[in-house]
């Protein structure tokens, strides 16, 4: 295991003002980044608080060799960086998986590979603490697969349909009050139908799993079975076992062994399971109506404006720019979990949003042109 072991100031020249500038910079963003693990430490319990107190004592060490290179030049403290600074209020206020995406890319873009003032160690450490956070990051984002996959995809969709719907009404040329109205169904008619489909697909996967589950007949048809042709047997390898396990534990049954050596690929209905929080799929019903919330929320932006009495051209042009401003946040929050730029991904989302909403106005330019 490589430690980080400061460098004596007498070993190298003097630094320049720009080295010490740099420096002390280092210096109060690795104090931040401390601060940002302990922060997060305190709010978390067990495994995840001791692997969060290592990645601050990590930290400290680096703060050990800048202190040993700056010596007497320390000064007065620096603030952190803006990130630094946004991650510790995120950290202190929150404590969110958000701080831990953020964390994760700013781990994985130290300067430390490339300076030649930072040790190999030092750099090797950032890289693993890229990893660390992404592991401790995964299970926050795990845990909220399920709800922010419906919240997302939910708002997205009602977002662009509805905006896609609208501008197709008003390019055709028909009146503020039609255009409103279609938009309300679309709202209603788009919500519904995602509910319905939320249900159906979360009540069908439970019925799959429950489906899925081995049963207690191996155990009330063992005494009866052919030892000679032993169907026992198949049991066990259609759970996935191989032959020899197969007929071991076929053996166990049949009373030849007193261990239940495996007891992995047998159901136990009278010992209660915990439920696995990450594997947990949730209530049909509370599904549908998430995602049918989800669905109206985007949905309701682009008619605000002709809710508030707005028409015509300028009321699209609203819609179109609240719309924007909500695909460009929905996609720089799928950047942060997803650990990648904010503003790729809410670039990405606006020009698919945009897309879609200027092929059906051209559309429906068109039909209003066809039919005038």
């Amino acid at each position: 295991m490589h430690t980080t072991t400061p460098q004596e100031p007498g070993h190298r020249p003097e630094p320049t003002p720009a080295d010490v500038r740099r420096w002390r910079q280092y210096l109060a963003d690795e104090k931040a980044e401390a601060a940002i693990y302990r922060s997060l430490a305190s709010r978390r319990m067990g495994e995840e608080r001791d692997i969060l107190l290592g990645l601050a004592e990590a930290e400290r060490r680096h703060e050990a060799h800048w202190l040993a290179l700056l010596g007497d030049k320390v000064g007065r403290p620096r603030p952190a960086s803006l990130r630094s600074q946004f991650l510790g209020f995120l950290a202190r206020h929150f404590g969110s998986v958000f701080v831990l995406a953020m964390a994760q890319r700013a781990e994985g873009r130290s300067p430390y590979a490339t300076d030649p003032s930072a040790t190999p160690a030092m750099a090797a450490d950032e890289r693993i603490h890229e990893e660390v956070v992404r592991g401790l990051a995964v299970r926050g984002r795990t845990r909220l697969s399920g709800m922010f996959r419906a919240a997302v995809f939910g708002a997205n969709d009602g977002l662009v349909s509805n905006l896609s719907l609208v501008a197709g009404m008003a390019a055709s040329g028909v009146a503020s009050h039609v255009v409103l109205l279609s938009g309300v169904a679309g709202l209603l008619a788009g919500a519904l139908s995602m509910g319905a489909g939320e249900f159906i697909s979360v009540r069908s996967q439970r019925e799959l799993l429950s489906a899925s589950r081995p049963t207690q007949v191996t155990l009330a048809a063992a005494p009866d079975l052919d030892l000679t042709a032993n169907e026992l047997v198949l049991v066990y390898k259609a759970r996935g076992m191989s032959q020899e396990a197969a007929e071991h534990r076929a053996a166990e049954r049949l009373g030849y062994y007193a261990c239940d050596c495996d007891p992995s690929l047998s159901l136990h209905p009278e010992a209660e399971t915990a439920e696995d929080e990450h594997e947990a799929i949730g209530s049909a019903w509370g599904a549908a109506g998430a995602s049918f919330c989800f669905f109206a929320s985007g949905a309701v932006v682009p008619i605000l404006p002709f809710l508030f009495g707005m028409v015509g051209i300028p009321a699209l042009v609203v819609a179109g720019a609240l719309v924007g401003l909500a695909l460009l946040g929905t996609g720089a929050v799928v950047g942060l979990l997803a650990g990648a730029s904010p503003l790729t991904r809410a670039l990405r989302q606006l020009a698919i949003g945009f897309g879609a909403a200027a092929v059906t106005y051209v559309l429906g330019f068109l039909f209003g042109v066809g039919i005038g």
